[in-house]
């Protein structure tokens, strides 16, 4: 059985998401390498990691159950934790408001 989703971008990450099975949604995150050393790489997820127990899970309470890919672009390299903050609260807004 195939479930297709929605999917959506912001400056620095692409999000896709549908309607989870379970009673609990699910945020899984991707860092692809995209030519960049092992520690941006990593500074990347934590960064991300950070912003999702933070800031979208505590969105994610009140809602429906999600499954959640988040996908750094290239330019969440280059970028501090304030610009991802940003993009996360862009993510928050468009979830909460079940926009597609």
């Amino acid at each position: 059985m195939r479930r297709e989703g929605k999917r959506f971008r912001t400056a620095h990450l692409e999000v896709r998401y549908l309607a989870s099975l379970l009673l609990q949604s699910r945020i899984g995150i991707i860092v692809p390498r995209h030519k960049q050393s092992a520690v941006a790489r990593n500074r990347v997820k934590r960064r991300l990691r950070e912003l999702t127990r933070t800031t979208l899970l505590p969105a994610l309470v009140a809602a429906p159950p999600r499954d959640i890919v988040l996908r750094a672009g290239p330019e969440a390299y280059g970028v501090d934790h304030d610009a991802l903050a940003v993009d996360m609260g862009r993510i928050v807004t468009r979830l909460g408001s079940g926009a597609p």
